[in-house]
């Protein structure tokens, strides 16, 4: 698939480009280049071929989730104090 020169000149358009005539001319070339290579990728017979996430098989080295702190939502929820509209520490109330 090639582009024409038109057809450039409507892209820079929509992404608000102001870009010159040599550089249309340039742009239109690799533009160019570029969608006949993914043209090529895309006759590349991938039937048989798997998805990959990652092109080599690692695993993550992870840490155990391990709880650290045994207190509860109850003990941060009583932790506060409503003062109008505000909602305060029992540090900052005192």
């Amino acid at each position: 698939m090639s582009l024409t020169t038109d057809d450039v000149k409507k892209i820079a358009h929509l992404a608000r480009l102001n870009m010159s005539e040599t550089n249309i001319t340039l742009y239109t070339k690799q533009l160019s280049n570029i969608l006949n290579f993914v043209e090529q990728m895309n006759q590349a017979n991938t039937a048989n071929i798997e998805p990959l996430a990652h092109p080599l098989d690692l695993t993550q080295r992870l840490r155990d989730d391990i709880v650290i702190e045994k207190k509860s939502a109850r003990y941060f929820s009583n932790d506060c104090t409503q003062s109008g509209s505000r909602t305060l520490s029992r540090a900052q109330s005192d």
